[in-house]
This record gives C-alpha cells, structure tokens and sequence, in this order.
C-alpha cells in the first residue's frame, strides 16, 4: 500500500501522524510511505530521519494526499484539505466528526473511507488512540489554568497552590476518566483543593483509592455541579462521549456566579465542548474573556508538546496502520473488531451512530455499508 503523511496545516499544530520509527515499520513490511517535507521538522524530526528509515520524500501536501491509497495525520483535515479527498481515498487521523458537520459532508460528497482515532477501542472497552493525547491534555489543563490564574492573563491573580497562610485554589474537574484522573494528578501536585465529579461510582471508588484525601469526588448532578463550578477558581471539563457531541454541563448562568478572574479549560472542546461559552480556539490565541472568565479553548492543547505528543501517539496507532495497510480496510475490519469501530464514513454513508445522530443523517450499519 502507498501511504502519504502530510504536513499538519491547523494553527500551532507542531506533531506529524507518522514518526521516523513508523515509516520503518510500514517500509518493512512491503509498503511504501510518502512523506511531505518538513513535516515531521517542528516534532523533532528532520527530512534525513525518514529517508534513512525507507520514506520517499515530497515537495508538496497535493503530491502526498494524491499518491496515497492511506494517509495518515494527526488532526482533522481543514477545509483548504477538502478538494484532496476522493472516491476510496482511506484517511486515519482524529476526525471528531460530531462537532465538524462540514467535514462529515464532504468525507460523504467524496466516499472517503474515514478511520478516526478517537472511535478505535480495545479489550476492556477504552480508547487506546484517544489515551495518550488525553492524557497529556489532562496534564496541560491543570498547567495553563493555573498559569491563566495569573493576573497579567486576565485572572484573579492566584497562585493555585497558595502558600502557607494563604488559601490554595480551588479546582473543579467535570469527568474522572483518563483526562481528568491526568488534570487531578497535576492540580494535586500543584497543592490546589481538587474536586471530580462523575457518574460512575466505580471510577470515583478508583480515583479515592488513587489519591486519598487529596481529593473530593462527587456525583455529577446539576445540583453539585452549580455548587462547585460556581465556588471554583479553575474549572476543567473533561467529559467524552465517544464519537459524540460532548454535553453542556456548565452553562452561562453558572459563569455569571463565579467570581472574576476565575478561570475555564474546556478540554472536550474539539467534540462540541462541555461548557456553554467555549469555542474553539487556537495556541497562537489561546484564551478569551466572557462574563469576567478567562475560557481557555485551544482544540489541539498536546499540539504544545510535539515530541512527547508524536511518540506517544505513534506508539498507539502504529499497530492499526500496520493491519490496514496489510489488509486494506475490508479486510482489517474483518480481523479486528476495534478497526471497524473506528470507521466513522465509508462509501458515502455515516456509519457511526453517534455521528449520524450529531448531524440528523442516516446511519447505515458498517456491515451493510462494506
């Protein structure tokens, strides 16, 4: 199989869907990788590390996404990315399909076979592609909130971890699954007062189990959750919904109630976000102000961390990659049941239910779909 890795095209996105080390797996394997030039430069890896590990190396994004049967990014395709797709076209990339109704259509219009990250499972029901960018993610929004605490970025002016005869700040964090076990870890180790609300009684037995005192869980009700977003200074949302539109759970009267300054990192904004207010916003402009709230929204927060955030990615999706481009999509499907959870769009049809249902489209059983 021919496969292509352009060059990442959104704002401030540093990583590349294929490391040196991938390329030489798939050119082991028989195949054939196209590699834009410099795509790999901003993650630490210059265009001499993927000729010595087997890859052909081209000028242009137009020549990769054209000679490829599979590409594979990080991020969703933009729009200036929409006229390379076509009829049997396989791309591999975070889609994020049911917060981005435009890109759905067109992976539609031009029968894009679209294999997403975030929807790829495993054995105990996870999201092995969506961990380890959840995982650095986690960790940043613990970072940059308390780093947007600081009053020239518009916050209260509070150090989140105080000092003695002073009060620590308060971080509320909505979800206890990977991100914000990622986000408790962090604000613990900064010496804030650490809140996590979830529905699952199990996670939140883990989680006391993992950090003691040093954490509070609670049950997430619309009660408690306007108590503590209201009370916090930093409120982190980290709610997922596989493949879906992630729920409102703080709303703009809850902002109204909270005291100036404090501060919101929406990390489930590249799936519609879980805070009313937020929109997607960029690393080069990271934050905004709305009811006195510094909102931090950036969409590809791991994108900060290319190094790290590349190897880790790669270390996941590398095994996925490898059974496709054996087997081709149909057949990979037909192995691997983890695969076809990932397939998103095929032929023309939506067949992921939860995306088909974000957009009001007709979803069509993967089986009927192949």
């Amino acid at each position: 199989m021919r496969i292509g890795v352009p060059k990442e095209i959104k704002t401030h996105e540093y990583r590349v869907g294929c490391s040196p080390a991938g390329v030489q797996a798939l050119t082991s394997g028989g195949h054939t990788v196209l590699v834009e030039k410099g795509a790999g430069l901003s993650s630490g890896f210059p265009d001499e590390m993927y000729v010595a590990a087997g890859a052909k190396m081209l000028d242009r994004a137009a020549e990769v996404w054209g000679d490829a049967d599979m590409v594979i990014k990080v991020k969703e395709p933009l729009p200036s990315e929409f006229a390379y797709f076509r009829e049997n076209l396989l791309l591999y990339t975070y889609l994020h399909l049911a917060a981005f109704p435009e890109l759905t259509r067109e992976l539609l219009a031009k029968k894009v076979a679209g294999v997403a990250y975030e929807t790829i499972t495993d054995n105990h029901g996870g999201l092995p592609l969506l961990r380890p960018m959840s995982e650095i993610a986690g960790r940043m929004a613990s970072q940059v909130g308390a780093s947007c605490l600081e009053r020239e970025k518009g916050g209260k002016g509070l150090l989140l971890g105080g000092i003695p005869g002073t009060r620590r700040g308060q971080v509320v964090i909505l979800g206890g699954g990977v991100v914000g076990t990622a986000a408790a870890r962090i604000a613990i180790g900064l010496g804030a007062r650490v809140t996590v609300l979830d529905v699952n009684a199990e996670r939140m037995m883990y989680l006391e189990d993992v950090f003691g005192n040093a954490i509070e869980t609670l049950y997430s009700n619309p009660e408690n959750i306007t108590r503590e977003v209201t009370q916090a200074d930093l409120v982190i949302g980290a709610v997922l919904l596989p493949g879906g539109a992630a729920p409102t759970l703080v709303n703009r009267e809850h902002l109204r109630a909270m005291e100036d300054g404090s501060v919101v990192v929406d990390v489930a904004v590249d799936q519609g976000g879980c805070i009313e207010t937020c929109r997607p916003t960029t690393h080069e402009n990271p934050t905004f102000i709305e009811e006195g709230i510094v909102h931090y929204c950036v969409a590809n927060m791991p994108g900060a961390v290319p190094r790290t955030s590349t190897i880790a990615l790669n270390n996941a999706t590398l095994p996925y990659a490898l059974l496709m481009a054996k087997e081709g999509l149909a057949g990979a499907v037909k192995k691997n049941a983890h695969v076809a959870a990932g397939v998103n769009t095929l032929g023309g049809h939506c067949v992921y239910e939860a995306v088909a249902r974000a957009h009001r489209l007709e979803y069509v059983s993967l089986d009927r779909a192949l």
